[in-house]
């Protein structure tokens, strides 16, 4: 079974427009919540026979599910205001639009809205057991395990969680988002798991302070459905060790692949060729916007200062068509020695494919004091996330400190490369 797990926070609070001439996701009021709900599920199918108007099914009533292709069931979690979660119509949407599948969303608003969390949490095992009846009734009609995918959100985790431990770990696949602790077979940190970019850091923020954390997973997980976005996970012990360039072999050419976030995580062939996968934590940094990617490139600097130097280096790239991306690399601060290489690990809210020029900038972080110089033998410029585009050089360089250094790099030699 394999399991991703997401860290991202707290509660949520969101809303969304339902097509009433359907069946609609359940909508409740916060006075709904504060009186509480009793347990009442209802499962609603989607398919690319009905994409924008479920199907209510249950274990007599299968509708268009087509039980040979995969079934993918969506859990939502813990709802304080009643309200529908306004990511599901995209996920179902997104989830249709890259495969042919039976998507299901799991509708127990009535038993998940209530403002004390621990109401809620308390019926999620009930839950669990009207989706594994529904699931056992699936199996009879000549669907397999295997084809069962489970998408679990917060609470909905939980619930996908206690399926999947009734059938004895044998489910295709659960993705759950919402969780710190490394449980499942995959564990994905964005950000290192904590605070996300672009989210409000204070109460002063509102509401945003206390979902838009959380919420992030989700957001994270939709980015993953759309081609124009591919987020590259690391394997490694630390988002410190990740931050600071030493988990990222798996993008080298002639190693193995590296994991994606989401959706295309089970494509991680090395992984999955392994009979029982090991517990495996991956860590990767986002944008503050959607579609949240960011590319990685390795800045190999060799210097021959006579002394050490200390400081970090901001790093710009122009292309052809005057676009520009920027990366301040100032996780630690790095140590520049004599002949000796130092590798950066630095990123890009854009990926230029044809760089024309590139800018740097030496900081040692001090505002008095003298200005130091960074005498650079070579700089090798060399994608991460195209491992097969040629890595750019520049020789003899000299970096004053606080001032930025405009150069046209040249291919590398192949004896570099």
């Amino acid at each position: 079974m394999l399991r991703l797990y997401f860290f991202i926070g707290l509660i949520c609070f969101v809303k969304s427009d339902t097509d009433e001439t359907c069946p609609s996701f359940t909508r409740l009021s916060f006075h709904s919540a504060v009186v509480g709900t009793g347990l009442n599920v209802k499962l609603m199918l989607y398919t690319r026979k009905n994409l924008s108007c479920a199907q209510v099914i249950n274990s007599t009533v299968f509708g268009n599910l087509n039980v040979t292709k995969k079934t993918t069931f969506i859990i939502h979690g813990f709802r304080p205001t009643g309200s529908p979660p306004v990511w599901m119509e995209d996920l179902v949407q997104s989830l249709l639009s890259v495969e042919d599948m039976n998507v299901i969303v799991v509708d127990w608003n009535r038993g998940a809205t209530t403002v004390i969390y621990n109401h809620a949490s308390s019926k999620t095992r009930k839950v669990a057991e009207v989706l594994k009846k529904f699931i056992d009734q699936m199996l009879v009609e000549g669907a397999s395990l295997d084809n069962i995918y489970m998408i679990g959100v917060s609470l909905g985790a939980h619930i996908s969680g206690f399926v999947g431990k009734m059938y004895n770990g044998k489910l295709g696949r659960i993705t759950a988002l919402g969780y710190k602790e490394p449980l499942g077979n995959i564990d994905f940190y964005p950000n290192g798991g904590l605070d996300q970019p672009g989210c409000p850091k204070t109460i002063l923020g509102g509401f945003q302070y206390f979902k838009c954390d959380h919420q992030r997973s989700v957001y994270l997980y939709l980015s993953s459905l759309r081609e124009n976005c591919t987020i590259t996970a690391y394997p490694c012990d630390s988002y410190r060790d990740y931050r600071n360039g030493r988990c990222v072999n798996c993008g080298i050419p002639q190693k193995e692949s590296c994991p994606l976030l989401g959706y295309h995580a089970d494509n991680w062939k090395e992984y999955l060729k392994q009979k029982d996968p090991p517990m495996t934590k991956v860590f990767f940094d986002t944008a503050e916007e959607k579609p949240f990617c960011i590319y990685h490139y390795f800045v190999d600097i060799i210097t021959w200062n006579k002394n050490i130097r200390r400081g970090s280096i901001t790093i710009k790239l122009t292309d052809r068509a005057g676009n520009t991306t920027e990366s301040k690399i100032n996780h630690e601060p790095a140590t520049f020695q004599k002949y000796h290489q130092v590798s950066l690990l630095a990123r890009f809210n854009q990926d230029l494919d044809k760089v024309a020029a590139i800018s740097l900038v030496f900081s040692t972080g001090s505002t008095i004091g003298p200005k130091y110089k960074l005498r650079i033998l070579r700089m090798k410029l060399r994608s991460l996330a195209h491992p097969e585009r040629p890595p750019l050089c520049r020789y003899d360089l000299v970096l004053m400190e606080n001032t930025e250094t405009v150069f046209q790099p040249i291919l590398c030699p192949k004896l570099q490369m």
